[in-house]
């Protein structure tokens, strides 16, 4: 099975970088240092479940150098994807499918007008882990696993082939027949860990241990399963009570990728996460209080590091 990576930052890093490990054909597409570093030394993986080593291994940063591999896992991040995907027409062959391994439910929107309704299907992936420096990937927290599934629910022979190639290579795996469900649940936890870490600036353990912003959290939690449930999305029952002990067993230093780029002032994931599920509150009618306030909070600093918005005393561009 030939695989292209999309990115090769915390979560492409990871999971391309597991499946090259296990002798899987993967191509990874980056840019500078990190493609750099990639090249003259291969990828470094530092996990809390066993380190690991590939090089040599294929990598570029011109598309064109992929071909038309049978799968294409995008990796990068939710606010780069309509950016990213038109670069990718020419790598779609006729068997080839994307699967989109975002925080968001928003690539299942921009994608398939872009790349071609029957290439792409739906994904999400669990992990805490981040670029740690050129060629060197850190993984600090949760089980990593990933899912993903055609968005009519019916089977699809190549992605049971990717399913058996992660679990070869140490991963666990599942094919969903409700991927759309399944990203909203994603989204219950994430864009709730993301909005209430980068307001509070506080790491998981904190949150979960102060009575405060544990039931902040929880509430927050409910806000959104209910906008899913609003829009048709059968999500699990019990899902916040699940995720309630997903955070009690996370390191308690852990935070998520959208607070570790707010605080670091990168562009992060604010809108494509939170701003959905408030656009999507407000189209159904249902009252999503808590992520008003994380949006409206945190919207400010946010378009001013995507340069759509200048502060008093800002340096103008070019200036």
């Amino acid at each position: 099975m030939r695989i292209a990576v999309i990115g090769a930052g915390g979560v492409g890093g990871y999971f391309g970088g597991r499946l090259a490990a296990a002798g899987e054909e993967v191509t990874f597409l980056c840019r500078g240092a990190h493609l750099r570093a990639l090249q003259e030394h291969g990828l470094r993986v530092e996990s809390i479940k066993g380190d690991f080593s590939v090089h040599p291994l294929r990598v570029t940063d011109r598309p064109e150098d992929l071909g038309t591999p049978d799968i294409i896992l995008l990796c990068v991040k939710s606010f780069q994807v309509p950016e990213v995907a038109p670069g990718l027409r020419g790598n779609i062959g006729p068997n080839t499918l994307v699967v989109p391994l975002q925080n968001s439910i928003e690539p299942l929107r921009v994608l398939p007008p872009i790349l071609g309704e029957e290439h792409v299907v739906g994904g999400m992936c669990r992990i805490i882990s981040f670029q740690a420096g050129p060629g060197i990937i850190r993984h600090v927290s949760a089980e990593p696993d990933v899912t993903f599934g055609r968005r009519d629910g019916q089977d699809e022979p190549r992605l049971e082939a990717l399913r058996a190639a992660f679990v070869r290579a140490g991963v666990s795996a599942t094919l969903s027949r409700d991927i759309q469900a399944t990203l909203w649940e994603k989204l219950v936890f994430v864009a709730t860990m993301g909005g209430l870490g980068a307001v509070t600036r506080a790491p998981i353990g904190v949150i979960r241990e102060m009575p405060e912003t544990r039931a902040m959290f929880e509430r927050a939690m409910r806000e959104v399963m209910a906008v899913a449930q609003a829009s048709g999305m059968r999500v699990a029952a019990n899902i916040v009570e699940q995720y309630m002990t997903y955070i009690d067993a996370l390191t308690p230093t852990a935070t998520s990728s959208m607070q570790r780029d707010i605080q670091e002032e990168r562009v992060s994931e604010l809108l494509e996460c939170n701003g959905a599920i408030v656009t999507q509150a407000r189209r159904v009618g249902v009252s999503a209080s808590i992520h008003e306030f994380i949006y409206s909070s945190l919207l400010p600093g946010e378009l001013r590091r995507r340069r759509r918005l200048t502060f008093p005393g800002d340096t103008p561009p070019g200036g």
